[in-house]
């Protein structure tokens, strides 16, 4: 009779466990299978803002998507772009090294770290827009071609102001040309120094602790009456890296004032919920 009842409440706790429903924020954990791709948008749908992620698996060479045909839209890269710089810079020495300070022209800007001398490091940080203008300008448009159809960057177009070309719409890239860009840097398959390498990833450091190391830069601008915000980079763990691009869009008249916190929000959701952070 025991062995009856026994029998009879195993296959009713079976039955209960199959009824359970899942919940639709959840994101296989990573190291069991990768990312249920149907439920990114929900991350953003849930915040009520416009926008998708990409992600790239990099030890199983898989992508994801929120939405696959955002991934492939250019808009100006904005202050994303302090990655490529960054690289150009180092490489053609228009600052020594991280930790050159440039001395500040005394205009008075709308962020008050952007009104004091800076290094590389700092204004890679504060994205000071001044440092990074002044570095274009010594490392001269002509530079710029080769290193990004090297890079094979966005369009590779130009042909706006010579140091400003990452702000003002000329120059463009989507979502997985930015992970394409990242990956790259990552494998170091560009024609750069190891030194300039170095420096950047260093540089690049969000965050760092014993299960994972975050590097990434977060780029704004606005397009008429259309914001962009982006956020990009990778996270190292022991066994994998995980690269993404996240980029939110709002019309200006319907502004949410927490639009550029947003960007980080949803993408920790994510990594979190992979069990990757």
């Amino acid at each position: 009779m025991k062995r009856i009842l026994l029998v009879i409440m195993l296959a009713f706790s079976t039955i209960l466990c199959k009824a359970q429903p899942k919940s639709e924020n959840t994101v296989n954990n990573a190291a069991s299978g990768g990312i249920q791709e149907e439920n990114l948008q929900k991350y953003f749908d849930d915040l009520n803002i416009k926008g998708s992620i990409t992600i790239y698996d990099y030890k199983n060479k898989k992508w994801y998507y929120s939405d696959k045909k955002d991934s492939e839209k250019r808009t100006l890269p904005a202050s994303t772009f302090k990655i490529p710089n960054s690289l150009i810079s180092i490489e053609e020495y228009a600052v020594k090294d991280e930790n050159e300070v440039l001395k500040w022209d005394g205009v008075i800007r709308e962020f008050p770290a952007h009104n004091a001398d800076t290094d590389l490091k700092t204004a890679f940080k504060n994205s000071t827009v001044w440092f990074h203008r002044e570095m274009s300008r010594r490392v001269g448009i002509d530079k710029y071609r080769k290193y990004l159809k090297e890079f094979n960057y966005g369009n590779q177009k130009l042909s706006g102001i010579p140091d400003y070309f990452w702000l003002d719409n000329t120059l463009v890239i989507s979502p997985a040309e930015q992970i394409n860009f990242l990956s790259g840097l990552y494998d170091e398959k560009y024609p750069l120094s190891k030194r300039t390498y170095n420096i950047v990833k260093n540089v690049m450091i969000e965050k760092k602790t014993d299960s994972y190391t975050l590097r990434a830069k977060t780029g704004s601008g606005l397009v008429k009456t259309l914001d962009i915000g982006w956020y990009v980079g990778y996270i190292e763990t022991k066994d994998n890296v995980y690269f993404f691009a996240t980029r939110l869009q709002q019309d200006e008249p319907d502004k949410n004032d927490d639009f550029l916190n947003l960007r980080k929000t949803i993408t920790f959701n994510i990594f979190q919920d992979m069990g990757v952070m």
